[in-house]
C-alpha cells in the first residue's frame, strides 16, 4: 500500500513539475509593482474667483513596475515635485473642486513627470501618479 502511494506521489510531482515551473517564470517575469511617497506633503495655492487664495494639499504617491527604478525616482523627486506644483497653480478654482478636473491635474502630472523623467534618464519610470490624499480650501 506504500508503494502504490509512494508511486502516486511521485507521479503527481512529475506531472505538474511544468506547472510549478512556469509559475515561478511568471513571477519573475510580471512586475514587481513598488511605491514612493513624495514626502512632505505638497502644499500650494491655486486660482479662485474672487480676492481669497485657495489651497491645495496633496500626498503624492508614484508607482514603479520594478523596485531598482526607486532610486531613480527618489533622485529625481525634487524635479517631478516642482513640475507638479506649476501644474497645479496654472489650474482654475472649478477644475481644482471637480472630480473630473482632479482626474484631469492628475493626468497631467503624470504626463509631464514622466515627460521630465525620460529627458533626463531615456527611459520611462512612472506607471501610475496617486493623489492619496488632495485637501483643498
Amino acid at each position: 500500500m506504500r508503494q502504490i502511494i509512494l508511486g502516486f506521489t511521485l507521479l503527481f510531482a512529475t506531472l505538474l513539475a511544468p506547472f510549478n515551473a512556469s509559475a515561478e517564470e511568471e513571477k519573475a517575469a510580471s512586475p514587481q509593482y513598488t511605491y514612493y511617497t513624495l514626502s512632505p506633503d505638497i502644499t500650494t495655492n491655486y486660482y479662485t474667483q474672487g480676492k481669497r487664495i485657495g489651497y491645495l494639499r496633496l500626498q503624492i504617491d508614484l508607482m514603479v513596475a520594478d523596485p531598482d527604478l526607486i532610486k531613480i525616482v527618489e533622485h529625481h523627486s525634487p524635479l517631478i515635485r516642482d513640475a507638479i506644483i506649476t501644474i497645479i497653480g496654472q489650474q482654475p478654482e472649478a477644475k481644482i473642486k471637480s472630480l473630473a478636473g482632479r482626474e484631469e491635474i492628475r493626468q497631467a502630472c503624470l504626463n509631464k513627470a514622466n515627460e521630465l523623467l525620460i529627458a533626463e534618464t531615456r527611459q520611462k519610470v512612472l506607471t501610475e501618479l496617486l493623489f492619496t490624499k488632495y485637501l483643498y480650501q
